[in-house]
């Protein structure tokens, strides 16, 4: 390992764990309240605990969960109380992602209230260089990449439900998902054309740092040419160049999403698992 690879190492402890936590629950925030302002009687809101960010954006949606939980703070009995009941009160089923890196106590406080483990998820990160210089080239000089406009949010939001088209009965979901995305507060959506036509979607989100990719999607005749690699390259470089030094993902284990991850420089920072209340 050379010298420059030293100093860029960044250990998988505590306050990694602190900053890529805090960057998520930050990006679903923005998610939330741009749900609750484009959809006032959604009651999307989010609340902090302790530290950890409790999100509402509808019973059935995947946001609806906390982030964060025992990182920030001690959780007891009392913060326990005050989550079950912002989740409750909506309807909504009792979700927690928690790090290994949380508090100690926090598993056993969880298996005593009635939790059970149901989801593992590879939180991975790495390192940026604000030169770029070990950032993924393009493979495919005829795929070209830019950021939509404020006027082609309903573009990005229509090609990136083209991509995941074999989940059909779940279509009008996802595109509501990518219109809010695409409106986030703070977000950067990134489009791929090939022959001027838009095949894939990229998103991201940034905070004190750290850039989180996301919404990654390519339609059925753009894939196997060098899309998501040439988005993949044209987000790092664009959180770089505005101060980022860290990008993370979040993956199933084993997946193709983590082992394509891999192989552009992302190792696993820790797995972190779903608690739902029983």
């Amino acid at each position: 390992m050379g010298e420059r690879d030293t100093e860029r190492f960044i250990f998988s402890d505590l306050n990694l764990a602190r900053r890529l936590e805090r960057t998520e629950a930050h990006t679903n925030a923005e998610f939330v309240e741009t749900r609750a302002r484009l959809s006032p009687a959604s009651g999307a809101r989010w609340i902090e605990v302790a530290g950890a960010y409790a999100m509402f954006d509808g019973a059935a949606s995947l946001i609806t969960q906390t982030f964060g939980l025992g990182l920030f703070g001690e959780i007891t009995n009392v913060e326990m109380d005050t989550l079950e009941s912002f989740f409750r009160e909506r309807g909504a089923p009792v979700m927690h992602e928690v790090s290994p890196l949380a508090d100690a106590g926090l598993p056993a406080l969880l298996n005593g209230r009635g939790y059970q483990p149901v989801e593992f998820t590879s939180v991975m990160y790495r390192p940026l260089s604000s030169d770029g210089d070990d950032l993924p080239a393009p493979g495919n000089d005829k795929i070209t990449v830019r950021v939509v406009g404020e006027d082609e949010h309903e573009l990005w939001a229509r090609t990136a439900t083209r991509g995941w088209s074999e989940f059909a009965e779940f279509a009008d979901q996802i595109h509501e998902l990518s219109v809010i995305g695409a409106k986030r507060a703070g977000a950067h959506s990134f489009l791929a054309e090939l022959g001027g036509q838009p095949v894939a979607t990229g998103g991201m989100g940034m905070h004190e740092g750290v850039v989180l990719l996301a919404g990654a999607s390519t339609v059925p005749e753009g894939r196997r040419q060098g899309a998501q690699l040439a988005l993949l390259g044209s987000r790092l470089r664009f959180a770089a160049a505005r101060g980022c030094d860290i990008a993370m993902m979040c993956a199933q284990p084993g997946s193709t999403s983590q082992r394509n991850a891999e192989r552009h420089g992302f190792r696993i920072a820790y797995t972190r698992i779903k608690w739902r209340l029983a």
